[in-house]
């Protein structure tokens, strides 16, 4: 009999998910994917083949609490599966401290340790704990497995982590942790597949898409990354800041007398690429725009990527490769081609057809810096971790 593995990326309104076969010979094959939205006002469900073709849709036309939807999502499975067995779940959990540095499986212990971060994450780390919380309910002997998207940063060191401030701050966890470390660890992980020769030097993985940063990959290891104490740090994004001089927040709060709320909205559904704009943060309407804001916050995004680009460059004392991923980094070629040229001083270029094709090598032979674009898969990478927690689990009983 096959093992099935369900893998949950959990948010505030939706619920993306997908079911893996674990199959005997380690091989994990995609059976399925698909997403709850509407939370909290009318669900709705749909799942898909990996080819796209629509195997189910549901439509609840009143507010349904996240349990029973859950419960909808486990009986379809349970369907969808056959002779299949449903043995694990994985979770991505956006925040793992300085505690995780690795995968856990989840009990009482963990969930407390997890709660106790909600408030480095407000926004994702009490949706991301929701459907573990009520998938031990619904499912108790089903081992839940946590992936961190702070944990590939673990192994950045004290220079590359601190904030020059008081060590009681310090001591108590205020520090840079980064995140979108999945994308970055299974990057790291195709890199070794497909391009092994730079995947073992020093490469800067941009993650560009509504939520952006970047990452500087050492032979593997995450060295430094964009983003810091939250997830506001570093690139601007679609809805987000990016950096921000600490003394505009006193400005805000001494002289425009914004409270705390109004400040986290500002900072996080009404800055970045729309703020500037004022029109849209989806990067395609601004870069097909004539508007002369759009050009700004296309310009000044790209600007950003530039002087973050040298700084991880800086970082590892040298550049290898840089590999574009995610929504923007995957699938805008102006872009990657603006990056590229704009940064030749780090003897990047763009071979102008391989980039409109837009996978694999874009730069031109014998370039001294590779460029690359590489479709990350967070939750190919979620389900490997489940996977290998499971076969460790085996051992150890």
């Amino acid at each position: 009999m096959s093992d099935g593995i369900l893998v949950i990326n959990a948010g505030s309104s939706s619920s993306k998910f997908s079911v893996y076969i674990n199959r005997q010979n380690g091989d994990l094959d995609l059976t399925c994917k698909g997403q709850i939205e509407g939370i909290g006002v009318d669900p709705t469900f749909v799942a898909k083949a990996p080819d796209g073709t629509i195997l189910g849709e549901h439509r609840w036309h009143a507010h349904v609490d996240r349990t029973n939807l859950l419960s909808y999502l486990l009986g379809w499975i349970e369907l969808h599966l056959g002779s299949a067995e449903l043995k694990a779940a994985g979770h991505r959990v956006v925040h793992g401290g300085r505690h995780y540095s690795a995968p856990a499986l989840v009990n009482e212990l963990v969930l407390e340790v997890l709660e106790n971060l909600v408030p480095l994450a407000p926004l994702h780390q009490p949706h991301n704990l929701a459907p573990i919380r009520s998938m031990a309910k619904l499912h108790p002997g089903l081992p839940q497995i946590a992936c961190f998207d702070t944990a590939f940063h673990r192994s950045n060191g004290f220079l590359a982590t601190a904030f020059a401030l008081p060590r009681w701050l310090l001591d108590e966890g205020v520090q840079r942790y980064g995140f979108h470390g999945l994308s970055y660890e299974f990057i790291a992980y195709r890199m070794r597949q497909i391009a092994p020769g730079p995947a073992a030097g020093k490469v800067v993985v941009c993650h560009l898409g509504s939520g952006a940063s970047m990452c500087a990959i050492d032979n593997g290891r995450s060295v430094a990354s964009t983003m810091g104490f939250t997830a506001l740090d570093g690139l601007p994004m679609g809805t987000r800041t990016g950096q921000l001089d600490a003394g505009v927040l006193l400005y805000l709060l001494q002289e425009k007398h914004m409270s705390a709320d109004e400040i986290q909205r500002l900072l996080y559904h009404q800055s970045g690429l729309l703020g500037m704009s004022g029109i849209s943060n989806d990067m395609r309407l601004l870069m097909s725009s004539g508007d002369p804001h759009a050009k700004e916050a296309v310009d000044f995004f790209i600007y950003r990527i530039g002087r973050e680009l040298g700084s991880l460059a800086a970082a590892m004392g040298g550049l290898d490769a840089v590999v574009f991923t995610a929504g923007i980094g995957e699938h805008s070629a102006e872009l990657r081609a603006r990056v590229l040229r704009e940064n030749a001083w780090l003897g990047l270029a763009v071979d102008n057809d391989a980039n409109t094709r837009g996978e694999g090598c874009i730069s031109p032979a014998g370039a001294v810096c590779s460029a690359w674009v590489i479709p990350t898969d967070e939750e190919l990478m979620i389900a490997m971790h489940t996977r290998d927690v499971l076969k460790a689990r085996a051992a150890a009983e």
